[in-house]
């Protein structure tokens, strides 16, 4: 498996969502991957690391490939939809512009959903059926998804859609959905799809070559349902621990490994352990990085 995977981290596990608010500089973080063994990170907010050839360069510099990097569009909204496509072309710009020997290896253009307020105040199961969208509308939902996919293939670049908690595409239900409608491939995002009521293992068994990316990450779920309970939303799942390092959350890391094995998986393993935007303790999340780093080589990766 380790000639057909490579393991990647990402700017959020450092809470970077906003170039101009991250609270180290580009080479510090990419230093520190490399330091910790990784080969690859995600791209962070568009422009963090760079761009043309400062990006090739900055990722060549600390041996770093580039695994893809997220991007949301308001699908079914067309006004919206057609406002947010420039965005999609200049990040497709980025990803094309960085050189690749190996296409397995190429950055994955992550389609995604933006925030829903309601639903990220109440993130993960169980949703509320008034929040999710209706079989009326999920025609021109996912119409505009596949238009998305259809742009990036277009770049000569393979897209994923990764569900995500808060948004409108956030169980395995309303990720089976999509799925049917669309041929876009899936980035399946261990933790994110166990607070949403799945199970990693089973996904893959399900949807196996139609998944292109993988985000892996532990979760507690107890952790999630206590702010559930309180009425917290999808910051606090963050900030109190409902995302946690390799091992010390209830997914089962070494079975989920296992079924990618079987299923063939090639491609990124992208670790992320998303923190909050502001506050990190830097030293605690590096420590958590390179334990992350290393929970995955003593699974054979």
């Amino acid at each position: 498996m380790t000639s057909t995977v490579r393991v990647a981290n990402a700017p959020v596990s450092y809470g970077i969502y906003a170039p101009d608010a991250a609270p180290l500089g580009p080479d510090d973080l990419l230093a520190g991957f490399a330091r910790a063994g990784y080969t690859g990170t995600d791209s962070g907010p568009m422009g963090y690391l760079g761009t043309g050839e400062e990006l090739s360069a900055r990722l060549t510099r600390h041996g770093q490939g580039l695994a893809g990097g997220w991007v949301d569009l308001r699908y079914g909204d067309p006004d919206g939809f057609a406002a947010d496509l420039p965005g999609l072309d200049r990040a497709l710009e980025l990803f094309a512009s960085v050189p690749v020997a190996d296409r397995r290896f190429a950055p994955r253009p992550t389609l995604a959903c933006p925030a829903d307020p309601a639903r990220f105040a109440a993130p993960g199961t169980p949703v509320d059926p008034a929040l999710q969208l209706t079989e009326e509308r999920w025609p021109a939902f996912a119409a505009d998804v596949q238009r998305a996919a259809d742009r990036c293939r277009e770049r000569g670049l393979e897209p994923v859609f990764h569900h995500h908690l808060g948004t409108a595409v956030e169980t395995p239900a309303e990720t089976r959905r999509l799925l049917e409608l669309t041929d876009v491939a899936l980035c399946l995002d261990t933790a994110h799809w166990w607070l949403a009521g799945g199970d990693p293992v089973q996904a893959v068994r399900e949807w196996g070559p139609r998944i292109r990316q993988v985000h892996v990450k532990d979760a507690s779920r107890a952790t999630h349902a206590e702010v559930r309970r309180t009425g917290g939303d999808l910051w606090r799942v963050v900030g109190e621990g409902g995302f946690r390092a390799l091992g010390e959350g209830d997914i089962d890391i070494a079975a989920f490994l296992a079924a990618l094995r079987e299923a063939d998986y090639e491609g990124w393993l992208v670790v992320e352990q998303d923190a909050l935007p502001a506050g990190q303790d830097l030293d605690r999340i590096a420590a958590d990085q390179r334990a992350n780093r290393d929970h995955l080589r003593s699974e054979g990766l």
